[in-house]
């Protein structure tokens, strides 16, 4: 599933990086948890949470077996 949701991000990656950010794939557990690290400009910004939350909404939709997005 790891190349399955690293492929998944590589569709978000250039509206991340469009506003000079980035996610890191960290880690995905056999219960479907993904792990990921915003990067760039997204490390600290106040709407941090909100691109957590957009990126495990488009996660969900394109790997049904992903549960939970968690910021590393």
């Amino acid at each position: 599933m790891r190349d399955r949701v690293e492929k998944a991000l590589n569709h978000i990656r250039p509206a991340l990086r469009k506003d000079g950010g980035d996610v890191v794939l960290v880690d995905v557990s056999g219960n479907g948890v993904v792990k990921v690290q915003l990067t760039g400009a997204c490390r600290g910004c106040h709407m941090s949470e909100a691109t957590r939350d957009g990126i495990e909404r488009f996660l969900k939709n394109e790997i049904p077996e992903v549960t939970r997005v968690e910021q590393a």
